[in-house]
């Protein structure tokens, strides 16, 4: 969401001073030596890891979760009646409910499995207002209704319709949930429930006032924890939602969560429909916070402990970092330098996994709506332009790692075509609100589902294959992850679900990058099958000799 100017301030401030804590990588440490000779590995260089809820080899729907996030009204224009014609961002801000319906199919062929929207409740206008409000109002993310859609979005009759479309085509349904905040006109719930108004909390604890026009939720009243349960309860049993991305999950009590998360669980456990394989079967309930700080906060706001476990994922900011900073670069690059660093930096993304509880599901990402797009972020680090091969290549590298995670993975609705805002790459820090490019919205562009370039047909067919990897090679979203090698600009994980072995080798580097497998490392001396380009390799007396294109991921199967 659009953060309070303090607070979204204070937030940018935490993540460029404490970037080892939080945001960043290796907090500018020199970059690790390019081999020198040939590489040989002779044995992994890390241990099997399967403590984490989607690393024990074993099948698990949530884990698998590829989800496609909609800016609602910025995306797609499905129905005149239904506009904004304001907000936050460079669309022209005519998205609505029909716009995304219509887009099913394409969002559908990305090889993605669920959708989020963005707030969909409505946010009615207060006399007087001004124009900031009302651009406010178009994002959600502050609500005055939480049980009636928008009708600047569309009707309850088009959600249920796009509700029932989704699941026909196999795909999860996510609204995004605001508990801890509102508009100051908040409507009762219809039983007559009301949350109890108080102050707003940040992501390390402190408190705030709120904004004009708005509202925080005091769960010190047992009124508030009774009225978001009704919330979370109503969309699933009546629309049968398969769960909430949780805004600013920090602003509710980790206890109140665990209450939350048993809602969710017995309103699904009551609901049915008919999915794609025309079987009867209840909404997912999945709840994934949104914790925008370091792997501590979000395990102390979030995931809860082993003896007291609260939601069952979070976005991955940590790790989000570390691969924007290895194939790209992070918003603050000019200050921080931290792009293009080194291979070994994707592997502080599985490191910081040992703050979080055993069922911790991190959902990793490139891109959300409050952040800048990966191809902007390719542009600002001076590593390419999209009328140049490396740009596209970086896409296709980053994409190939989030398809080797073990764990939900999100994708930003445009990046699977590598959306940019033309123009927009240095940040603007003069009135960018005024023109839309500000950092923390600038992303929040107009979709684009048809008349694709060549290049970005390409890209999102590739996204497609690698997303389609999972369901075929449960090893990806499940499976145990051994590190096996990294360097400069190469990286290696072995990914194991029983049966299901797969190497994941990444060259981030602009050369061919080539690397010998002694056969030991897999313990087994049979053929590697490339699983995007069908190629296979024998291992020789030395092993397997493995050559890895610049920018380039590979999936071998063993």
């Amino acid at each position: 969401m659009l953060l309070p100017f303090k607070l979204r301030t204070g937030l940018l401030a935490a993540c460029l001073s404490f970037p080892l804590i939080s945001c960043g990588g290796g907090g500018g440490s020199d970059p690790e030596p390019t081999p020198t000779g040939p590489v040989v590995v002779s044995a992994a260089a890390g241990a099997p890891e399967s403590r984490l809820a989607c690393f024990k080899g074993v099948a698990n729907t949530e884990c698998n979760l590829r989800i496609y996030q909609v800016m609602v009204e910025a995306f797609a224009d499905g129905d005149p009646a239904a506009d904004y014609g304001t907000g936050y961002g460079t669309s022209p801000h005519k998205g609505d409910l029909a716009g995304i319906t219509n887009a099913l199919d394409d969002i559908k062929s990305t090889g993605v499995n669920a959708i989020w929207l963005t707030p969909i409740f409505e946010s009615a206008r207060i006399t007087g207002q001004d124009e900031w409000a009302s651009r406010l109002d178009a994002t959600g993310y502050f609500t005055s209704n939480f049980f009636k859609v928008d009708p600047k979005f569309g009707t309850d009759a088009q959600f249920r319709a796009l509700v029932d479309a989704a699941h026909a085509r196999g795909l999860y349904v996510f609204l995004d949930g605001v508990f801890g905040h509102y508009k100051s006109n908040l409507a009762a719930s219809p039983t007559g429930k009301l949350p109890k108004n108080g102050s707003c909390t940040n992501v390390g604890g402190g408190s705030y006032a709120p904004g004009t026009l708005q509202a925080c939720a005091d769960y010190a009243d047992p009124a508030t924890l009774a009225f978001f349960q009704e919330v979370a309860a109503h969309w699933i049993t009546t629309y049968k939602i398969d769960g909430w991305r949780l805004d600013q999950a920090y602003q509710v009590p980790v206890a109140s969560w665990a209450a939350l998360r048993q809602t969710v669980a017995t309103a699904s456990a009551a609901t049915t429909y008919t999915n794609a394989a025309n079987a009867a079967v209840n909404p997912l309930g999945h709840l994934v916070a949104e914790i925008w700080s370091g792997e501590n906060d979000i395990q102390a706001r979030g995931y809860g402990t082993n003896a007291a476990p609260a939601l069952q994922s979070s976005f991955d900011f940590p790790g989000r970092y570390r691969v924007v900073q290895t194939l790209a670069g992070e918003e603050a690059v000019a200050s921080s330098r931290k792009s293009n660093l080194p291979a070994t930096t994707l592997g502080e993304v599985y490191a910081t996994y040992a703050a979080y509880p055993d069922h911790a599901m991190p959902n990793l990402m490139l891109t959300n709506h409050d952040l800048v797009r990966f191809g902007d972020l390719i542009q600002r680090a001076g590593l390419g332009n999209p009328d140049q091969d490396g740009y596209w290549l970086r896409h296709k590298a980053a994409f190939a790692f989030l398809a080797a995670h073990s764990g939900p993975v999100t994708l930003y609705y445009g990046d699977e075509i590598g959306q940019e805002v033309p123009g927009f790459a240095a940040q603007v820090t003069n009135n960018c609100a005024v023109a839309g490019l500000c950092d923390d919205h600038v992303s929040r562009t107009a979709g684009k589902t048809t008349g694709l370039s060549a290049r970005e047909s390409d890209l999102k067919a590739h996204v497609a294959k690698l997303l389609a990897l999972r369901d075929t090679n449960p090893a990806l979203a499940v499976g145990s992850r051994t590190h096996v090698y990294s360097d400069k600009t190469l990286y290696i994980d072995r990914k194991d679900a029983g049966a299901n072995r797969v190497l994941f080798v990444l060259n981030t580097g602009t050369s061919e990058a080539s690397v010998t497998l002694k056969a030991s490392v897999i313990g087994s001396p049979g053929d590697l099958t490339d699983l995007v380009d069908g190629t296979t390799l024998t291992a020789g007396t030395d092993g397997y000799a493995i050559t890895v294109p610049a920018l380039t991921g590979r999936f071998l199967k063993f």
